[in-house]
């Protein structure tokens, strides 16, 4: 199956300011492509740039994608590794976009096998309910918002911290106190702390009943990882640490988690998420299935992947409902309060909308 063409899309999303400890965002970078084949079907991928963890912006995506989709060009869609591996050998990183293209390939090969994207994988489905996400603000705005989604019925808090060790520790003692103890409470980081601070911020946070903590300190300190490991009562879970299996398999082995936070923009796809997923479950590591800010056409092959592979064992699917202002999207995922389903359309089940796409930039190659 012959790949014919690459249509690219600016597929820019206003949202809500959403805060972290790296940055805000008023909209969501993204970019949406249709790999197009001789089959008479193409492919669906979208990816979402985040420049401060990534170091991708929605122009550096659209550059490399023209690139890619002319590498693409002629070449066999069903051939997964090889048109992967064409990208990475004509550019390191730049996994954002890559992810994309990835997407694409998984989607244009089970609907060649007329197959939902988790049944072509020998997946079934289960439940999946996604935490949501508190940014950071004021203790006292972030524990009304905390109220606010206790009473939609959440049961999984995540909570961005990382500004300020003590004032952290106040933000979680106002949850929690707010919430009481039914809610799951778990906290991100986002590489915002020293490591005295990760110290001083985890050991305070044990009377809290915190489930785990994302990333507590910036990537040149993953050396001291392992002394944090002893002193931290709280669980950790590798973020932006682990890009693809190698990084997985250096900090497993050298006991600097507990747990692995997947995202597709940071893999590059499918392809090596897959990878991280499979070496983690040999060495009894549980899996996050993470994202950027997708809408609910990346967020259908999340959920189909999830499907797939029962490592991964907890959810931060909520990147839909993190103030998105408009919904892109025609099929794919659906949310019953927190919990995500999808139907078996053959593929990943998602696509944008017409309309929508009218009002993007786009580029044929």
């Amino acid at each position: 199956m012959k790949i014919t063409h690459t249509d690219i899309y600016r597929f820019s999303i206003p949202m809500e300011p959403f805060t972290i400890a790296t940055g805000t965002m008023d909209h969501a970078q993204n970019v949406f492509i249709r790999v197009h084949t001789d089959a008479g079907f193409y492919g669906v991928g979208e990816c979402s740039a985040f420049p401060m963890i990534v170091g991708e912006t929605q122009d550096t995506c659209l550059v490399m994608a023209k690139e890619f989709a002319k590498l693409w060009r002629g070449q066999d869609a069903l051939n997964i590794e090889e048109r992967l591996q064409q990208l990475h050998d004509f550019t390191a990183h730049n996994s954002t976009i890559k992810s994309a293209f990835d997407m694409a390939l998984y989607d244009i090969a089970a609907k060649n096998a007329g197959l939902p994207l988790y049944q072509y994988w020998g997946g079934a489905r289960r439940k999946v309910e996604s935490d949501i996400t508190i940014g950071i603000a004021s203790p006292e705005v972030m524990a009304q918002k905390a109220i606010q989604f206790k009473n939609s019925d959440a049961g999984i808090l995540k909570v961005k911290l990382g500004k300020n060790a003590t004032e952290d520790v106040e933000r979680i003692k106002q949850i929690r106190e707010a919430v009481g103890n039914d809610l799951k409470i778990r906290v991100d980081a986002n590489q915002g702390w020293s490591f005295d601070a990760a110290v001083f911020a985890l050991q305070s946070l044990e009377e809290y009943n915190i489930e785990f903590c994302e990333q507590p300190m910036r990537t040149w300190y993953d050396d001291r990882l392992p002394e944090l490991m002893t002193l931290s009562p709280v669980k950790i879970m590798a973020d932006e640490s682990v890009y693809d299996h190698h990084d997985a398999r250096m900090q497993i082995n050298s006991g600097s988690c507990d747990y692995i936070n997947i995202k597709l923009a940071k893999s590059g796809g499918m392809f090596e998420a897959k990878k991280i997923h499979d070496l983690a479950a040999s060495l009894h590591i549980p899996c996050m299935m993470g994202g950027m800010l997708e809408s609910r056409i990346a967020l259908s092959a999340k959920l189909h992947f999830v499907y797939a592979h029962p490592n991964m064992q907890f959810y931060d699917m909520d990147t839909c409902m993190l103030g998105h202002l408009e919904d892109p999207a025609i099929g794919g995922v659906t949310y019953d309060g927190y919990f995500l389903n999808i139907d078996d359309t053959p593929g990943t089940g998602a696509d944008a909308d017409d309309e929508y796409l009218n009002k993007c930039e786009k580029i044929i190659v």
